[in-house]
């Protein structure tokens, strides 16, 4: 058995802080509760975050190219030194790596260069970011509605299971869709700055955010700026020749910092980068992967990341916005969610983060929905039946953050093999190469030798051997046929975990 004391010790904290925050709330001490909302989703996510391995998909993928690039930060590599031939059309297994836009991996290398190559490190970026969307939405949820509401929005974004997961690189895409919603959050909060100051910094930096996103998620970033518009113009403090004259700087930050980098790996990197621009379309027009979902996809998603009433709210919401009953800036949020869920329902190949940049005007909608309620000031049944789904609202994404975080789970596997990984180092000569390990992408972040999985044959020994190269056969229990007596290979014991295998 393994133990989950500290998962325990985890939720027992984090549950006292909540019930804390909830307190201060109804006592109108919103700053204080915030802040105590924003440290126990800080908590959670460390703890989280601290899994002393890389996750399958895609975090092994992206530390092992962030791992590289502190080096070389203008060329990302996942085969640093692919000594043996390669197909570039194969993202998971080549040399250079455009596969996906480069600012998640800058920010993972430069974290790991400051504190070390390791899991933590490479993670803390997300870590740090994703807590600080707590308070953001917080300071967005003030504009749209109110202080009581933006503190259920801030609740409701520190303890979401997804964003918790995605922040510790348990599920597929991990920091990128993280950083992506951060990103598209930052960017809306420094436009409700703009257009409530009229001060043009924070126009460049809602720019800078957008561009930041598109360096992380490419286009889908553009959802900012529709919203911009509807927040400009509903403001009513800007003539149109004065929007236009904004929008254009908006959209002159985004070309500056973005665009760079798109016309440099397009001219250094060329086929890679014109055989990734094939493959991100193939998206939307293929399923790719084994995502064979059914066009109800996201909008099934919807129960399990935000809880099974969420559809309430959100329909409310739409009502009162098609009746005319809601300010114009409102419609900023339908647009937020409505137009990614619709875009990305129509892409063939579908994963539930691709919309995660939509959670925080979930949240909004599920916090102003909330106090609705309460105001409505109800009798009888209907005001057990309104408390009953309040309470429901707020109870059903604490379960799904529980289970999510695995903070009651007792950890299932022993990762001995990467304590393994990290030590072989010293017993290794330089210029290895280690064949028939299973996980070749996580023994590269854990050490400095290039590895495959499959076994080398003659031709290949003695062609490494002559480019100066050390072979090694990596094996658990029994010797590879035919390697128990070839004194050209160096033969070394290691754990194949069931991971691996």
């Amino acid at each position: 058995m393994f133990d989950n004391t500290i998962g325990i010790i985890i939720l027992v904290l984090a549950a006292i802080l909540y019930l804390i925050a909830f307190y201060y709330s109804k006592h109108d001490k919103i700053k204080s509760a915030v802040l105590l909302v924003v440290l126990a989703g800080f908590i959670i996510r460390c703890f989280v975050a601290s899994d002393p391995y890389l996750h399958p998909w895609d975090e092994r993928y992206h530390a092992l190219v962030a791992k590289n690039i502190i080096s070389e930060p203008l060329k990302p590599t996942l085969y640093e030194d692919p000594v043996l031939p390669y197909n570039y059309k194969q993202w998971h297994k080549n040399h250079i790596w455009v596969h996906k836009q480069p600012m998640p991996l800058w920010m993972m290398a430069a974290s790991m260069n400051v504190f070390g190559v390791n899991e933590f490190a490479m993670r803390l970026p997300s870590v740090l970011l994703s807590t600080l969307g707590i308070w953001l939405i917080f300071l967005v949820g003030i504009y749209f509605y109110n202080r009581k509401v933006a503190f259920v929005s801030a609740f409701l974004f520190s303890l979401n299971g997804l964003i918790i997961e995605l922040t510790g690189g348990r599920v597929a895409t991990d920091h990128y869709d993280l950083l992506f919603l951060i990103f598209i959050l930052s960017a809306i909060y420094f436009t409700t700055k703009f257009v409530t100051t009229k001060s043009v910094i924070f126009n460049i930096l809602a720019g800078l955010m957008i561009a930041f996103a598109i360096l992380t998620k490419w286009l889908p970033a553009l959802i900012v700026l529709p919203i911009w518009l509807i927040l400009a113009y509903s403001s009513k403090t800007f003539s149109i020749a004065e929007m236009a004259k904004h929008f254009a700087i908006l959209v002159g930050v985004i070309i500056i910092i973005s665009l760079p980098w798109q016309i440099y790996i397009t001219n250094t990197f060329p086929a890679e980068t014109a055989w990734e621009k094939h493959y991100n379309r193939q998206h939307i027009f293929e399923i790719l992967g084994g995502r064979d979902e059914p066009w109800w996809f996201f909008l099934e998603r919807l129960r399990i990341n935000y809880g099974e009433l969420v559809y309430i709210p959100l329909l409310y919401f739409l009502y009162k916005l098609f009746n005319k009953t809601s300010s114009i800036k409102y419609y900023s949020l339908a647009i937020w969610i409505i137009i990614p869920l619709l875009f990305f329902t129509v892409v063939k190949t579908k994963m539930q983060g691709y919309i995660l940049f939509t959670s925080p005007a979930i949240f909004m909608i599920t916090g102003w929905f909330i106090f609705y309620m309460k105001e409505q000031n109800l009798q009888g049944w209907k005001k057990y039946l309104s408390g009953f789904v309040i309470a429901l609202l707020l109870l059903l994404p604490v379960r799904y953050c529980i289970e999510r975080s695995k903070l009651l789970t007792p950890p299932s596997k022993d990762y001995n093999w990467v304590t393994e990984l990290k030590a072989i180092d010293k017993n290794i000569q330089q210029n290895a190469v280690l064949f028939n390990y299973n996980m070749p992408i996580d023994a590269m972040f854990y050490t400095e030798f290039m590895v495959y999985q499959q076994l080398p044959d003659d031709k290949t020994i003695f062609d490494l051997q002559a480019r100066g190269y050390n072979v090694y056969v990596a094996y658990e229990g029994e010797i590879p046929s035919g390697f128990e007596d070839n004194r050209d290979v160096h033969l070394i014991e290691l754990d194949m975990t069931d991971d691996a295998k």
